[in-house]
């Protein structure tokens, strides 16, 4: 086979290499990673979370970069393209630049021949080493950010924490964002379990910021038995606001007439909040300012999370995937006034626990738009149509079912009234299938054109 050459040809390559698409363990991507002598000489923040991970490194971006430093992100999974997965400095990276590193992961994996490598130790692993597609595509992104000359790296768990890819590197500060049931065939049944996965990422002696208000006592308990320093939202820092600003406390320090964050709803402020405590924990290795503080939250940016696009009809945005989500995803419709018709765009996986998604959302759903994905794990419209018809309370409802998210919008701008809302939800799949070629432009004309 010929070897890759484009970013495109990589990640095609890294799809064939494991027979799973998820095997959790670190056995392998650690033996890789030590055969690259994979290091990083600055701080280094990871985040993990069921909900709000996102917004919380767009959050921390934006703030270290107000406050001058350069920042290096890792992020999954992507909208449209592969490189938004990394951003240096803010911007994504060029597909170009992450070739070398492809290339150093596929010389690492097949054999030991790499600098710093000694033959014997317990974490190496003898042989060619199987990587699935995110284990191999995260050990060639952290390459690129462990040499890009950065003050800060700012890291988020794809799944868990304990036995992702991401845990290989050793946190300054662990962010444990909201937790909720999702994954479960991977990661347990019950809170609690899967808190004790996602406290994975916490260190002994170093900060770890939790702040889910109500959090798994798995999570506080393995903080305490690492020694780990820990910042619980209430105890250790707590955040109050009214319509126009808010404030910030915690451990002598406090932060008043605050702008909202530039992200939209209700949840945002608690993820604000876990910014604060760890740019708090953190201020001896990275100081900031009050003013990098109110401009990067009031600068921040994140494309599927409550993102309302201008125009007739109005067009919402959101990756909510999790009946936690969606239920934040309904609150933030619920707080935006009334529209005549609610148009629903939706994709999801077929492993979701959709009876209580579509419960907490239907009432505020008129016409239902169900889609196809481009991705095996996905449910088919006809399978998600039939799901929401089994629970279905209300006889006034539409629905229909769609080639892919696009062709799902499209009947929802030819069927929407320019009073109307259209809200496209479900999977990162579904909003990225409805911005690939940007965002869109509310026009029958435009979309059918």
């Amino acid at each position: 086979m010929e070897a890759p050459h484009t970013l495109d040809d990589w990640l095609a390559h890294c799809e064939r290499l494991h027979p799973k698409g998820i095997d959790m363990g670190l056995e392998r991507v650690r033996a890789v990673a030590h055969r690259m002598s994979l290091k990083f000489n600055c701080p280094v923040i990871t985040v993990a979370g069921t909900n709000g991970k996102g917004s919380t490194c767009a959050m921390l971006e934006a703030v270290l970069m107000q406050a001058g430093y350069r920042t290096g992100l890792y992020t999954s999974p992507h909208l449209v393209h592969f490189q938004e997965r990394c951003r240096l400095r803010g911007e994504p990276v060029l597909p170009d630049a992450l070739l070398p590193h492809f290339q150093a992961v596929e010389r690492a994996r097949l054999g030991p021949a790499s600098q710093g490598f000694l033959p014997g130790r317990p974490q190496d692993v003898e042989g060619e080493v199987s990587l699935t597609y995110f284990e191999f595509t995260t050990l060639a992104i952290l390459s690129l950010l462990s040499r890009a000359e950065l003050d800060v790296v700012i890291l988020e768990v794809g799944l868990g924490g304990r036995l992702d890819a991401v845990n290989l590197i050793d946190t300054d500060c662990a962010i444990i964002t909201s937790i909720d049931l999702d994954h479960m065939e991977f990661l347990g049944p019950d809170r609690e379990t899967i808190g004790r996965e996602k406290a994975g990422i916490i260190r002994a002696d170093r900060p770890v910021v939790v702040s889910d208000p109500m959090p798994p006592k798995s999570v506080l308990k393995t903080a305490q038995l690492l020694g780990a320093e820990l910042w619980q939202l209430g105890p250790d820092f707590q955040f109050s606001g009214d319509k126009i600003q808010w404030t910030w406390a915690g451990r002598g320090k406090r932060y008043a007439g605050l702008a909202y964050p530039a992200l939209r709803g209700a949840n945002q402020l608690v993820n604000a909040a876990g910014v604060l405590a760890a740019l708090t924990a953190l201020r001896d290795k990275l100081p900031v300012t009050a003013q990098a503080i109110r401009n990067g939250l009031a600068l921040v940016e994140l494309p599927g999370r409550f993102q309302i696009v201008p125009g007739q009809p109005t067009l919402v945005l959101d990756v909510a995937h999790n009946p936690h989500s969606v239920a934040a995803l309904a609150e933030n419709l619920d707080a935006m006034g009334f529209h005549p018709c609610t148009h629903a765009v939706f994709g999801a996986m077929a492993d979701k626990d959709l009876a209580p998604m579509f419960a907490r959302i239907e009432p505020l759903m008129d016409k239902w738009y169900f889609c196809d994905l481009p991705t095996p794990r996905a449910a088919s419209a006809t399978d998600l149509q039939a799901r929401w018809q089994a629970g279905r309370t209300r006889p006034d409802t539409t629905s229909s079912c769609h080639a892919d998210p696009l062709s799902a919008l499209r009947a929802a701008v030819a069927a929407a009234d320019p009073a109307d809302r259209i809200v496209v939800f479900g999977s990162f799949f579904t909003v990225g299938g409805v911005l690939k070629d940007g965002v869109p432009r509310l026009s029958a004309q435009h979309l059918t054109g």
